[in-house]
């Protein structure tokens, strides 16, 4: 257990200068606190930026080569410690261990890397036109707000190359992963950079939102979390036209072709749906069946469904563990419901705490039949192990489906006709669509279209987002 966990502002560990409020971390396995965080206020979002603006200066000059060796310095240190992060996950959020060690935690030296092999392989700058320079520079001071779902995944993701581009910032944690986020700023801290390039701050959206997004010295927003807090944070940000790049929500299609590969994309569909607990922005949750498969599909998702096991997130295996928290079990439990009124017929799973257990919150691996697209279990986010299984008559009509959505993050197609899935794939509104089970590699671009955000992370696309272009005119003789 930890008490009261402290900021990180320009090189050292702080407690608030005038906030008293904390906040209790809890482990959702268990309901037992694991952590009281002290949470910071606006003095201390001041505090943080001037320390940032104040070492833009210097490290925004720093050799390329340098700010790498640095970076490199802090894969050393997560690699060593390796073991604490999986653990930090596993607790704060119930990640089952092979999860957290082999995806959760993964995630940090893997963007971090990615991040190094691209700044290398990157032309940062270059002759155009007859006599101009086109240079690339860092923006400035960052503002990098982060979830709990994939907590690492979303700092390394955001810090890696804010930390290459030669950016200042401050990352702002959710505070329901705070652990996670407390060890990587220990490993920031214990990688030598200079004090003030990386600044953390423990805070609620509420206390501290605002005062990070608008204040008039932060030069970018990078977000990831909820449409409605994305939209929040586009406003706050406006007065000041500070760019803002967000990985917002998704409510992504899995399209299934009737052909000899129905069992195992929809035992596929079912599974990578409830991964992690269902807790994924592109996780696929609504799968769309064509019409003359679609009975022989419930009745495989039926049966996966009920192999799917939920158990210790301390113990090995590929169960999984509960949802990150009574809130969000909340949530799950009220769309539930709401389908079941709504006329959706739930073929597994269903409303309640899932079968022996007596604590955690464990929620029921889920699957809903004869949905239709206007129900809400089909318009909204869940972000919980539920599924909804539609019937589309042919393959104009599962784009259309696909496609009627606000949110457009992430699209999945099934089909051993690969010129069929391809043609499918690129009619579907969405930043990434994954064809048969294909996944996404760290040098993959990684956003969405519409109400799932803008901007692009990962790899050489996460770069360009901390970096202006500056074309100097005249510059060759």
């Amino acid at each position: 257990m930890s008490d009261m966990l402290r900021s990180y502002i320009a090189g050292e560990w702080v407690l608030p200068l005038t906030s008293a409020a904390t906040v209790d971390a809890v482990n959702p396995a268990t309901e037992e606190r694991i952590a009281t965080i002290a949470l910071c206020g606006p003095d201390d979002v001041d505090r943080a930026v001037k320390a940032a603006r104040a070492a833009f200066r210097s490290y925004s000059a720093m050799p390329l080569d340098t700010r790498i060796g640095l970076v490199e310095r802090l894969i050393a240190v997560f690699q060593r410690r390796f073991d604490e992060m999986v653990q930090a996950i596993s607790s704060e959020m119930g990640a089952p261990y092979d999860l957290a060690h082999d995806a959760q935690a993964e995630c940090g030296p893997g963007h971090l890397g990615e991040t190094i092999k691209a700044a290398r392989a990157m032309e940062w700058e270059k002759p155009i036109g007859g006599k101009a320079m086109l240079v690339h520079e860092p923006i400035g001071v960052c503002v990098l707000i982060t979830p709990w779902n994939w907590p690492i995944n979303q700092i390394a993701a955001k810090v890696g190359p804010a930390l290459v581009a030669g950016c200042t910032m401050i990352l702002k944690p959710s505070e329901m992963a705070p652990l996670s986020a407390q060890l990587f700023a220990e490993f920031v801290d214990e990688a030598g950079f200079p004090a003030g390039v990386f600044n953390m701050l423990h805070g609620t959206g509420a206390a501290i939102g605002d005062a990070l997004t608008s204040h008039p010295q932060v030069d970018m927003v990078s977000f990831t979390g909820s449409t409605r807090a994305g939209i929040q944070i586009a406003k706050s940000a406006a007065d000041t036209v500070k760019r803002v790049s967000q990985e917002l929500g998704g409510k992504s299609p899995n399209i299934v072709f009737a052909d000899d590969g129905l069992e195992a994309a929809v035992t596929r569909g079912v599974l990578h749906c409830f991964g992690n607990s269902g807790q994924s922005c592109n996780a696929p949750t609504r799968m769309l069946v064509e019409a003359s498969a679609y009975d022989e599909a419930v009745a495989i998702a039926r049966r996966v469904a009920q192999t799917v096991t939920l158990g210790d997130p301390t113990a090995r295996g590929a169960h999984l563990g509960p949802v990150a928290s009574k809130a969000q079990y909340d949530k799950i439990q009220r769309l539930i419901e709401v389908a079941i009124d709504e006329g959706a017929t739930l073929v597994a799973g269903g409303p309640g705490r899932a079968e022996g257990f007596e604590r955690g919150y464990f929620a029921r691996p889920t699957v809903f039949a004869n949905v239709t697209n206007d129900m809400t279990i089909a318009r909204e986010e869940v972000f919980g192990p539920v599924l909804v299984m539609i019937a589309f008559k042919d393959e104009a009509d599962a784009i259309e489906i696909a496609n009627d959505t606000p949110y457009g993050l992430a699209a999945y197609v099934q089909s051993l006709d690969l010129d069929r899935a391809r043609r499918v794939a690129r009619q579907l509104h969405a930043g990434s669509v994954n064809l048969n089970g294909g996944g996404q590699d760290y040098c993959s671009p990684f956003g969405g279209y519409k109400q799932s955000g803008n901007g692009r992370e990962w790899g050489e696309w996460g770069l360009h987002d901390f970096l202006e272009v500056k074309v100097m005119n005249g510059y060759s003789a």
